[in-house]
């Protein structure tokens, strides 16, 4: 949007204003008191957020290190099923954002029915891909086709839910607080999903296999009259026990979809589309024309690139570089709780001083813990408080993001007041990036290990492993992060801008209730 252009809008904006009535002073309340959300709203609706995070955090930390040293697949593979199965999601968030813009509303809603029927066959082809089959000819395409499947229904059920924001209620400030709710929730789920899947695997986690330089130092050990114990955990134990982390992940994935199918209501009114159905080229000409909305999306593709790339490689970090295998998931599980016990406090900072300087300040605050855990020397107590910290970071990666864009669909609807129902696409676009982003941070991170000569199940890693694996987790991120600051730099919507899109969407709603009340009056008249 030109500079200038806002004035002007408010300016003609508010040359429509009517003189208000006591009548209108009335109606007026009641539609924020209709659009009010009670705790228990609040509550359901950030429920249904749990399952994608912990689903999430569990492929996301243990995958990797699942397909590498569980399943014992070649790490060119392994790179094939990360970086095709993320691809492939993010292509389904546009096609299914589309999909859902144009559903028809139902009793029970537009969202919610897409979230219902999608989540039987998801828990189904997430418990799959933890089963590691019994034959060894087929085992890539087994992985890569339920890896894909479990991605195509997740977009189902996340998509849906993502847009529910804008339709649960017009009010700005209710939507806020719902995501501030949301965004709680979400973390916890992602420190759930940690523990779940951390402490059962990290119970079961099979002995690694030495190789020469290993064997030399037994040899020396054992000469030097040391016992070396035997190991009594096996590599199926290994197995059972991702098996029973995911089966308890997927109950609960189907106990937060019922919360939420039974604990939200849509509302009509803000659901049904005024403007005319649109081609789906049409639909990405139309969002990724908006400005403010384009430029949002490239800060967080660069700044989700480099959480995604320490969120991927930080377990085979902790347990081949700094030598803690059997601490890595602790590890992880402190990272998650600094996040869950620091959303609060982000929520109170952006309310306080703006959504823009909480990004900087929230994002720029991790970037000391990425460059401190690869220089300190290997000690855990450091780790401990430095993954700590880290976590307060993370916890404003988790809730900036959401809690902006539906200030964006504000924009642009001030902009384009005859295009409605597009909410959909717009968060479905942001997935889309988001996603494509973890694909491509996977994807080259275990392609990396790769070239570098990582060894499954090694007990030690050659230095060039270690090398790749800190560049992976401290100074790509780094740079990333800084490249996706630099473009919020031009970011349009500061809270001024933001405060006046949020009267002028209230008078355009107080002036359809007035006309829909005159209407009323005029047909009970006749």
């Amino acid at each position: 949007m030109a500079k200038g252009e806002g004035g002007e809008q408010y300016s003609n904006a508010s040359l429509l204003n009517k003189s208000v009535s006591s009548d209108g002073i009335k109606l007026a309340r009641t539609h924020e008191h209709r659009n009010r959300l009670s705790i228990c709203n609040k509550i359901c609706y950030a429920i249904g957020g749990a399952p994608y995070q912990m689903t999430g955090c569990a492929l996301g930390f243990f995958l990797q290190i699942y397909l590498l040293d569980v399943a014992q697949l070649d790490p060119f593979y392994a790179s094939i099923i990360l970086f095709v199965g993320r691809a492939w999601d993010a292509v389904t968030d546009p096609t299914v954002g589309f999909l859902v813009s144009r559903s028809p509303w139902t009793r029970f809603g537009r969202m919610l029915p897409w979230i219902l029927f999608s989540t039987p066959l998801a828990v189904l082809s997430y418990f799959l891909i933890w089963y590691v089959p019994p034959f060894e000819d087929s085992k890539v395409i087994w992985y890569l086709f339920f890896y894909c499947l479990f991605q195509t229904l997740q977009t189902c059920f996340h998509v849906p839910y993502s847009a529910l924001t804008m339709f649960i209620s017009s009010e700005q400030k209710e939507r806020d607080s719902a995501t501030a709710y949301r965004m709680t929730v979400e973390v916890l789920g992602t420190l759930v999903g940690t523990a779940i899947q951390g402490q059962i695997v990290g119970m079961a986690n099979a002995p690694c296999l030495p190789g020469p330089a290993d064997l030399v130092a037994d040899l020396s050990n054992s000469s030097a009259g040391l016992n070396v114990s035997e190991h009594v955990i096996s590599l199926d134990h290994t197995k059972t026990a991702y098996m029973i982390a995911s089966g308890i992940i997927c109950m609960i994935y189907v106990l937060c979809a019922i919360v939420l199918f039974f604990g939200v209501r849509e509302q009509k009114e803000s659901c049904h589309p005024r403007s005319e159905p649109m081609s789906f080229f049409q639909g990405i000409k139309l969002v990724m024309g908006h400005g403010p909305y384009a430029k949002l999306v490239m800060v967080f593709l660069f700044t989700s690139l480099a959480f995604m790339l320490l969120e991927g490689n930080f377990a085979l970090f902790c347990s081949s570089t700094l030598g803690f295998r059997n601490d890595f998931q602790n590890i992880l599980l402190v990272i998650m709780l600094s996040a869950t016990l620091t959303i609060p406090f982000w929520q109170w900072f952006l309310t306080r001083f703006g959504k823009k300087t909480a990004v900087y300040t929230g994002t720029l605050s991790v970037v000391p813990f990425m460059i401190l855990v690869v220089c300190v020397k290997s000690n855990l107590i450091v780790t401990y408080i430095v993954s700590f910290a880290a976590g307060v970071g993370v916890a404003a990666a988790f809730l900036l993001p959401w809690s902006m864009l539906p200030d964006v669909v504000d924009d642009f609807q001030v902009q384009n007041p005859e295009s409605t129902g597009h909410e959909a696409l717009f968060y479905s676009f942001y997935v889309f990036f988001t996603k494509f982003a973890s694909g491509v941070s996977l994807g080259i991170s275990t392609l990396s290990l790769d070239f570098a000569g990582y060894i499954s199940r090694g007990c030690s890693q050659p230095k060039e492993v270690d090398l790749t694996l800190k560049l992976l987790v401290s100074a790509a991120p780094v740079a990333l992060i800084i490249i996706g600051l630099s473009i919020l730099y031009s970011y349009p919507i500061d809270e001024e801008r933001r405060q006046g899109n949020r009267k002028l969407l209230q008078e355009q709603r107080d002036n359809e209730a007035d006309s829909e009340t005159d209407s009323t009056e005029l047909a009970n008249m006749v």
